[in-house]
């Protein structure tokens, strides 16, 4: 950049620390530059898919509309997708179109006929290349997605372009075959409310999606700008906790006050990381004694209905709720398959009702008692 590389002028007598560094800065060969200025570029794009990942789990709507915004600008500044940037990169735009999936209207691929869902799938058969430990996670999100692209076009009534798009989704693989007959069974009785439709909903969709995001912000929660953001704010006294030493898990001993522990620890985290607007919206609500509103975080431009028929509770205010026998039974056996202690990897690919890791750990431990008296 023509202004990083100019000298500043001297000041006469003194040399300041400023102009000491844009003397440093001009010193520089301009390969220097672009170095420095690419490995910045990394951190805030990873800081942005953090952003990202965390408002599309939180469903603030504002925060993460803001922050899709710089990291598609960050992502347009990409010359090429630097190796180990591929998974960021590709989370991004994956969130971006599941966000804005029920929008027919709008498009991201050159191919006008490419919904949202669509151009979505693409970027989640990138990130099934870049893994290979969640292949059950996969299968799950991958037939979701494939379900609801033609759901949307049968909910906005368009039958033909819902069998266009099945032909263009599924191959003549014997594995695609029995969901491939049964969507177009579906699309030839013209009603976008059977059965299946809604067993596979778009709020299921949205809280599979978001049990892969917590799995990709624990493998990146050493991001660079986050910890050194912590830092400063830990030293000026703006944070209760910083983020690498807030409490994830409560102490077995504090059985007496589990609940409130667990409200506290998730308001630390948002205290921590929201914006002083979205802080106060969390103040009213803690203050008002009626049940908190339906989120409406990921509409897109004509509202995603089964977000908001389904309504999810703020991360900071999670409603209470019965478990079934069939999540019991989930439990069990990711136990089983995975072992005590991996609730995450359990909640990703088990299929719990807007479960979070510390329920299913309260969970066992619950059942476990029982088991044994």
């Amino acid at each position: 950049m023509a202004t990083a590389a100019q000298e500043a002028p001297d000041g006469g007598g003194g040399s300041s620390s400023s102009s000491s560094s844009s003397s440093s800065a001009s010193s520089a060969p301009p390969e220097a530059l672009e170095a420095v200025e690419a490995v910045a570029a990394e951190w805030m794009l990873e800081f942005a898919c953090s952003c990202l990942c965390r408002h599309f789990a939180e469903q603030s709507e504002a925060e993460f509309w803001r922050w899709r915004d710089v990291a598609q600008a960050l992502i347009s500044g990409l010359s090429q997708i630097p190796p180990h940037q591929k998974k960021t990169v590709y989370v991004c735009q994956l969130l971006i179109r599941i966000a804005q999936g029920k929008s027919l209207g709008l498009h991201f691929e050159h191919d006008q006929r490419i919904s949202p869902l669509e151009s979505a799938l693409s970027f989640w058969t990138l990130l099934e290349r870049e893994e290979i430990k969640l292949e059950k996670l996969h299968e799950q999100i991958r037939r979701l997605i494939q379900i609801q692209i033609v759901a949307v076009h049968m909910e906005n009534r368009y039958f033909k372009e819902a069998a266009e798009v099945l032909e263009r989704l599924f191959t003549d693989s014997e594995s695609d075959k029995p969901l491939r007959v049964k969507l177009a069974t579906i699309i030839k009785t013209k009603d976008p409310y059977v059965p299946l439709l809604q067993s596979f909903s778009y709020s299921r969709l949205i809280s599979k999606i978001k049990s892969y995001i917590e799995l990709f912000m624990k493998e990146n929660e050493t991001n660079f700008l986050i910890q050194e953001a912590t830092k400063h704010v830990a030293s000026k006294g703006l944070g209760a906790t910083t983020l690498q030493n807030r409490p994830v898990e409560v102490n077995e001993n504090g059985k007496s006050d589990l609940e409130t522990k667990q409200r506290l620890v998730k308001e630390k985290q948002c205290i921590t990381s929201w914006s002083s607007g979205n802080i106060k919206k969390l103040v009213a609500r803690r203050r008002s004694k009626g049940k908190p509103k339906e989120s409406r975080v990921l509409q897109s431009l004509n509202d995603i209905q089964n977000v908001e028929n389904n309504g999810v509770s703020s991360a900071c205010s999670r409603k209470r709720q019965k478990w079934t026998q069939k999540e019991d039974l989930e439990l069990k056996s990711g136990v089983k398959e995975f072992g005590v202690g991996n609730w995450a990897k359990i909640l990703a690919h088990g299929n719990f009702n807007n479960r979070t890791s510390v329920m299913l750990k309260d969970r066992w431990r619950t059942l476990s008692k029982i088991k044994q008296s």
